[in-house]
This record gives structure tokens, C-alpha cells and sequence, in this order.
């Protein structure tokens, strides 16, 4: 796997607020994206203009899972891949993961949802836990990071079946901050799982974005008042 970050994270910085809370994870990143979000906190590996030019390293699966046993003794769980698109490279995610399924320690995937019901299908009896990145509930949103949403909601429905999943959307205002759609996407998803967690975020102007303003607290609050009309766990971050 070519690896451009590797570091020792909180559970809950995935986000996974109600996955063995207080625990560590061994988090690697690697290069690309399958969407192209003008908002990417993480562009510098995500959306780079020359992929090439990306300081990486190759470690392979046995190195990965050595050192995610070393790191046992600091609270580390497992493996956790993330920082840009992990399942653009499905394949290599798979192999790893057995790998550390094998070694009895946990996966995380913190995905866009981007992939295909078969290649997911093959993923998940490795994986423990999802986070799924749901940009919005209209197919508009979607016009602006590429992909289709109905994409997304299939891999929110087939992971949950199989594994413990939360669910992000990052509040951007003028793009997905309308109530009422809102209100729907927090319908759809207690209909899978009244439980199942939300994390409502606030944006922060960067990358193309960066002239715009910020989520006003005012409407994020707003946003965890609509969607705990439908859902018992509505989390906020970056406040």
C-alpha cells in the first residue's frame, strides 16, 4: 500500500463516537480521491494536482499489521483507513484487512460510500466499523463533489447489515444546510437505524471554499434539532 499518513488516533477523531469510545486506532492514509470536494480538508493527498509529486511509502500488509500489534500496549485496536478515499483502492484495503482481521484486531473504514455493492459485499466480513460521509440528501450536492447519492445510500444500508456504521455530513452553508431536505435524510436513516449515530459538523472556509463563511453555531444547532426529531444519537463537531 502506498502511504502517505500513518499515525496512532482516537477512535472518536474518525468520527466514531460509540465504537469502543476511548480507545486508540493505528490510522493510515494514502493518494486520491474518488469525488472532488471543493471543500477537502484533506486535498494536500486527496486532490493532489500531480499525484507523483506526493511524498508516499510502500508498506505492505504484514508490516502494517506489525505495527499495529506493537502499538497494542498504547490502546490500539486495529487499523483504520482513512485521510483520503480508502476504498479507491479497495483491493488493497481488502488484503489488509483480512490481514488484520486475521491478527484478531479491528478495521475502520472512514469512506465517502462511493463503491459498488459487490466489491462491498466482498469488504465486509473484515470490516468492524464504517464511518460514511453523507454530503446531503439531494443529488445536487452530489453534482458538486461528483458521484451519485443513491450510491451512497446503498453502501449506508449494506454496511449496516453487516457492521456497526455512523454517519457524517459536514454543514456547509448555501449547500446542504436546507431543514427540510435535512429532515428527510434524518428520516431515511432512522428507518435503517434509530440508533445509528450522526455527526453533524460545522465547516470551516478552505481549499476552493475558502472565502466562504463558516457554519453559524446557530445553524448547526438548528440542524441537531431537526434530525434528533427522527434519530436518538445527533453528535456535533468542530465546535
Amino acid at each position: 500500500m502506498k502511504v502517505t499518513a500513518l499515525a496512532l488516533d482516537p477512535i472518536e477523531k474518525k468520527p466514531l463516537a460509540r465504537y469502543k469510545p476511548g480507545s486508540m486506532i493505528l490510522s493510515v492514509g494514502s493518494v486520491g480521491c474518488t469525488m472532488h470536494c471543493p471543500w477537502c480538508q484533506n486535498h494536500q493527498i486527496a486532490q493532489p494536482q500531480d499525484p507523483q509529486l506526493v511524498p508516499t511509502r510502500e508498506i505492505s500488509s504484514e508490516d502494517l499489521v506489525a505495527q499495529a500489534r506493537a502499538l497494542v500496549s498504547e490502546g490500539n485496536i486495529g487499523l483504520a483507513y482513512t485521510y483520503n478515499e480508502p476504498l479507491m483502492r479497495w483491493r488493497e484495503v481488502l488484503a489488509c484487512a483480512q490481514a488484520i482481521h486475521d491478527a484478531r484486531l479491528d478495521n475502520v473504514v472512514v469512506t465517502n460510500g462511493l463503491i459498488a455493492p459487490d466489491k462491498l459485499a466482498q469488504l465486509l466480513p473484515y470490516i468492524d466499523a464504517f464511518n460514511i460521509d453523507l454530503k446531503g440528501f439531494d443529488q445536487s450536492v452530489y453534482d458538486i463533489t461528483g458521484g451519485k447519492l443513491d450510491t451512497v445510500k446503498n453502501t449506508i444500508e449494506q454496511a449496516h447489515e453487516g457492521a456497526h456504521v455512523e454517519v457524517t455530513t459536514l454543514i456547509i452553508p448555501g449547500v446542504n444546510d436546507d431543514m427540510e431536505l435535512l429532515d428527510e435524510q434524518a428520516a431515511w436513516l432512522a428507518s435503517i437505524d434509530k440508533g445509528m449515530p450522526l455527526h453533524l459538523t460545522r465547516f470551516f472556509p478552505q481549499y476552493r471554499y475558502a472565502n466562504r463563511p463558516a457554519t453559524p453555531l446557530e445553524t448547526l444547532y438548528r440542524t441537531q434539532e431537526v434530525a434528533s426529531r427522527h434519530l436518538d444519537d445527533v453528535l456535533l463537531g468542530n465546535v
